[in-house]
């Protein structure tokens, strides 16, 4: 099978032009067509491929494209993957939703990610990383903080457990050991990515849910609610 790649790729339908250096990337294609809908201004579809939505507009006169990466870290391994290496995206920032294991992290929390674990086998598969812990971008996740504060919004920097599995009966015994007590499933592969490739990528989620309260947004909300979130990702893009 050939390993030649052209552009448009496989999954992506646009052409270099069309998509920016820098990258939100939210994971529901619903919420990514909410951002360019609301926030960016003469917003292009640039991606209908498998309904992963893509688009590109301006936002203050910066350049930004927004493009859903799906659920799970296959699927947003192949979209990081593709726009980091053959479109040249430099910065990707991921914001999506995660649950809480600890009443201390409440619904609508916003976190930003210093480092992903994960009992995946997606890095080692990748090329042959043996690791389990992945580092989101030093200086990208500086910004965020900087602009976080101008803002005057408050963010947590924590380090979050990445899963593979949605409906698992048995929580990782290293969630206690690392003092991992927030759960989704996208970050280490988007962070494994941006390292192999010399890019960078962070993650900024809200909390949608918290398994020891039994607190739970509804779907409307995860797809058009979180606005303090999509805008300090929008505003870190400046």
């Amino acid at each position: 099978m050939s390993t030649t790649i052209t552009i448009p790729t496989a999954h992506i339908e646009s052409e270099l032009s069309q998509i920016a250096k820098t990258v939100i990337m939210p994971g529901d294609p619903l919420r990514a067509k909410y951002i360019a809908e609301n926030f960016l201004e003469d917003a292009v579809c640039i991606n209908k491929i498998r309904n992963c939505l893509g688009y590109t507009g301006t936002y203050k006169g910066k350049t930004v494209t927004v493009f859903a990466s799906g659920m799970g870290m296959p699927s947003i391994g192949i979209y990081s993957y593709e726009l980091f290496k053959y479109y040249g995206v430099e910065n990707i920032i991921r914001v999506g939703t995660a649950g809480s294991y600890t009443k201390d992290i409440q619904v609508l929390d916003i976190i930003l990610v210093d480092k992903s674990y994960s009992d995946s086998s997606f890095a080692h598969v990748q090329n042959g990383f043996q690791g389990n812990f992945v580092d989101a971008s030093t200086n990208l996740n500086q910004k965020i903080i900087d602009t976080s504060k101008n803002l005057n919004l408050k963010v947590s920097s924590k380090n979050i457990y990445s899963s593979d599995v949605f409906y698992n009966d048995i929580r990782s015994p290293l969630i206690k050991e690392y003092n991992l007590n927030i759960v989704e499933m996208e970050s280490f592969a988007l962070f494994h990515n941006a390292k192999i490739l010399g890019k960078n990528a962070s993650c900024l989620l809200t909390i949608s849910n918290n398994f020891e309260t039994g607190e739970e947004t509804t779907s409307e909300m995860r797809e058009q609610g979180f606005k303090e979130m999509m805008i300090l990702a929008l505003e870190s893009c400046l």
